[in-house]
């Protein structure tokens, strides 16, 4: 990718729409860019682009009027791609022009699943990269040449940025925003938007066990939802073991194989998912919520959400606005 720095002083985004896109990928971002150039008289220029200049409808069936067609697009600071259903099995001509614009473009971004066409256009080969916590196993099975990161909210390869899922896209466009105009801009852009500059925790918070999935024997997939159920029981192994009727042995191993970590790390994902939707939904205090969802003590649920999320509850509850602990 070459840097332009005539384009470079005038911002110039251009974000890729095509039938079956997120209207979230495209809107979030695109409002984060125009408030930058109404808020601190910079000179983004945010445009959309279709092949051909066609009008698009989104997945939600609103439609789109694009600014104009992307073989038409000439000079180009910053590529965007959204995502959505039609970035799945992108159209060749769509990748093609993709392609060659991510070849003159000074920074090229994803929102989503839009990290799909930038796979097939190459852009991502050899690079880390995160896409909708959803899509991740997908990505990097079919694209092994890229390293896929499931709980990062956006990443930064080089010039090459990534978001994840739907409204990421917004804490991806505050971050460009903030390399070019400077951290203050972006925070009063954030609070503008009433969102997080940084959010307290990446893509996990907002998935439930994001990186673990139903097992196929039913023995185990049955103790997954008691523990789904109601966390707040004591869940030792053995217990979990007698449930599936299974060795403490046999069924360690067979769970760990099928859900893709240990029962133990389960347990400690589910009681964090519960915990934190509490601490969204009032003002309990944290012991008690802790004992509520097994953890014994407010330190050991301490130390569950440093391990899971990166935050005490404390610290979550106060970004959240949920409230005094």
């Amino acid at each position: 990718m070459e840097h332009n720095s005539e384009n470079s002083a005038h911002h110039e985004v251009v974000i890729v729409v095509f039938d079956g896109v997120q209207s979230l990928d495209v809107s979030g971002p695109l409002e984060v860019w125009a408030g930058a150039a109404h808020a601190a008289g910079s000179r983004y220029r945010v445009r959309t682009a279709s092949l051909g200049g066609a009008n698009v409808r989104c997945s939600s069936g609103l439609g789109l009027v694009p600014s104009v067609a992307l073989e038409q697009v000439g000079g180009v600071d910053t590529l965007v791609v959204a995502g959505g259903e039609g970035a799945h099995h992108p159209d060749p001509v769509l990748v093609a022009a993709v392609r060659e614009l991510a070849g003159r473009a000074r920074r090229v971004a994803s929102v989503c699943s839009g990290a799909f066409v930038l796979a097939h256009a190459g852009v991502l080969e050899g690079r880390r990269a995160t896409t909708h916590w959803r899509h991740c196993e997908r990505l990097a099975k079919e694209f092994p040449g890229v390293q896929v990161e499931r709980d990062p909210v956006f990443v930064r390869s080089g010039q090459v940025w990534t978001s994840a899922g739907v409204t990421s896209g917004i804490d991806l466009a505050l971050a460009v925003v903030e390399e070019d105009l400077g951290r203050q801009v972006a925070l009063e852009l954030a609070r503008m938007l009433v969102v997080f500059l940084i959010r307290p925790a990446g893509q996990a918070q907002w998935s439930t066990q994001l990186t673990t999935q139903s097992a196929e024997r039913a023995e185990v997939r049955q103790v997954q939802h008691l523990v789904d159920a109601d966390p707040g029981q004591g869940w030792s192994l053995e217990r979990m073991a007698e449930r599936a009727g299974l060795s403490v042995r046999q069924f360690s191993r067979v769970f760990t194989a099928q859900v893709g970590c240990s029962p133990g790390r389960y347990v400690e994902r589910v009681r964090v998912e519960w915990a934190r939707r509490r601490l969204e939904q009032g003002s309990a205090p944290v012991a008690a919520i802790a004992r509520g969802c097994g953890f014994g003590t407010d330190e050991g649920m301490r130390r569950a959400f440093v391990r899971v999320l990166g935050c005490a509850p404390s610290h979550y509850r106060e970004r959240l606005g949920a409230g005094a602990v």
